[in-house]
């Protein structure tokens, strides 16, 4: 695995778009939800929230989540921002809706 320089870096992080949600008074960056892999919305629906973290967040941004150490309910809060900021909506379901018709008697 090669390195990569200062300059290959910086180009990198130009070319992933961030928006921001904020969780306990602190600005985090999140990727786009196109640079959201699977295995981060499978960290995140295990509850394994550095993990998810360190998929979607901002490198500079990643220490800073985990040393908060915010309660689940600031977490989903912080998600929830998070999804709607980049355009994942998180926690919704994209399987079909159920028919809100009732079954047929027999």
């Amino acid at each position: 695995m090669s390195e990569t320089i200062p300059a290959e870096a910086q180009e990198i992080e130009a070319t992933e778009e961030y928006a921001t949600a904020e969780l306990c008074g602190t600005e985090l960056r999140v990727k786009s939800a196109l640079h959201w892999r699977p295995s981060h919305m499978r960290a995140l629906r295990q509850s394994d929230f550095d993990t998810w973290a360190a998929g979607v967040l901002h490198e500079d941004d990643v220490q800073t989540f985990i040393e908060i150490d915010a309660t689940f309910s600031e977490i989903f809060d912080f998600v929830g921002q998070a999804g709607e900021a980049v355009g994942e909506p998180v926690g919704k379901s994209s399987a079909r809706a159920r028919s809100s018709r009732s079954t047929r008697k027999r």
